[in-house]
C-alpha cells in the first residue's frame, strides 16, 4: 500500500486538489499547500493536512518547509502555476517575468527546499508540464515558455540525480477543466485593453480564436482534473515509472503529430484550428 508523505503545490482548486485527495484515498499522508486560508480550512474540512506555500516568495517556502519538519518525503507534486496569453509584440515583460518567476523559478525553490528530505525518503519529484511543453500555440507563448523550461530543468535534474534514490517523472496533459483558463482569459482581456488599436487589426482574429479554445476546454472539451490526478498516482506508486506521461486524447495525439510533422504544416494545423 501506498505510505509516506506527499506535498502537492497548487492544490486550492483544479489538477493540485483532485491530485491531493486521490493521493489520500490512496494511502498517502497527502498535504495540500495553498496560498489562502480559506483554501486551507475548506481541504482540512475534506481530511487533508495543509500547509500555506506561495512558489513566488522564498520564505513562504522555507516556513513551509520548517512546519512539515524533519522527515522525509515520499513524493513532491509540483503543480501551483499561472497562464499569461498576449502577442508577444505587445506583451509586458513584467508579465513574462511573473509568468517564468513562478512556473519555473517558483518551482526549482520548492525542489530546493524539500530535496533533502525527499532523497531521505526515496521519494519522486513529479512535475507538471503541459503538451504545451511540447507544442507551442501562438498568443500564449509565456506558459509555453515556462513549460518548456520546466521539461528541460525536468531532464537536467532526473539525470542529476541518478543513483541518489529520487526520480523526476513529468506530466503533460492536454486541456484541463480548471481555472487557470478563465483566469488567464480575465487577464488576457485586461492586457488586450491595454494595447494599441494596432494591435487588435493584427492579432483580433487569432485571439477570438485562442478565446474561443480555452472557453471550449475550461467548459467543455477539457478531461476532468481527478484524469490527471489519477496518472499521477500512477507515477508516485509504479514500480518502474515512465519519465512523462501525457493525459487526455489531444495531449496523445498532438505530441506524436508535433515529431511526426514538419514545422510549416504544423504551423498551417495550428492555423486551422484557431481559424486564423
Amino acid at each position: 500500500m501506498p505510505s509516506g508523505t506527499v506535498l502537492v503545490t497548487g492544490a486550492s482548486t483544479g489538477i493540485g486538489e483532485a491530485t491531493a485527495l486521490h493521493l489520500k484515498q490512496l494511502g498517502f499522508d497527502a498535504v495540500g499547500a495553498v496560498r489562502k486560508d480559506q483554501d486551507a480550512e475548506r481541504l482540512r474540512s475534506q481530511g487533508l493536512r495543509t500547509v500555506k506555500l506561495d512558489v513566488a516568495d522564498p520564505a513562504s517556502i522555507a516556513a513551509a518547509r520548517a512546519e512539515l519538519g524533519d522527515g522525509p518525503l515520499a513524493g513532491l507534486v509540483n503543480n501551483a502555476g499561472i497562464a499569461v496569453a498576449g502577442p508577444l509584440e505587445f506583451l509586458p515583460l513584467d508579465q513574462l517575468r511573473l509568468q517564468l518567476e513562478v512556473n519555473v523559478v517558483g518551482q526549482l525553490a520548492v525542489i530546493q527546499q524539500f530535496l533533502p528530505a525527499l532523497r531521505a525518503g526515496g521519494g519522486r519529484i513529479v512535475n507538471l508540464s503541459s503538451i504545451g511543453g511540447r507544442v507551442a500555440l501562438p498568443l500564449v507563448s509565456p506558459y509555453n515558455a515556462s513549460k518548456f523550461a520546466l521539461e528541460g530543468i525536468s531532464d537536467s535534474l532526473r539525470r542529476e540525480l541518478h543513483g541518489q534514490g529520487v526520480d523526476v517523472i513529468l506530466i503533460e496533459p492536454g486541456g484541463v477543466k480548471t481555472p487557470i483558463w478563465n483566469k488567464s482569459n480575465e487577464a488576457a482581456n485586461e492586457l488586450q485593453q491595454q494595447m494599441p488599436p494596432e494591435a487588435e487589426r493584427l492579432y483580433g482574429r487569432l485571439i477570438d480564436g485562442v478565446r474561443r479554445a480555452t472557453i471550449e476546454i475550461a467548459q467543455e472539451k477539457g478531461i476532468e482534473p481527478t484524469e490527471v490526478a489519477e496518472v499521477i498516482g500512477k507515477a508516485l506508486t509504479a514500480k518502474r515509472p515512465r519519465t512523462r506521461y501525457l493525459v487526455g486524447t489531444d495531449a496523445k495525439i498532438r505530441g506524436p503529430m508535433a515529431k511526426l510533422l514538419p514545422d510549416r504544416l504544423m504551423d498551417r494545423a495550428v492555423a486551422r484550428q484557431l481559424g486564423a
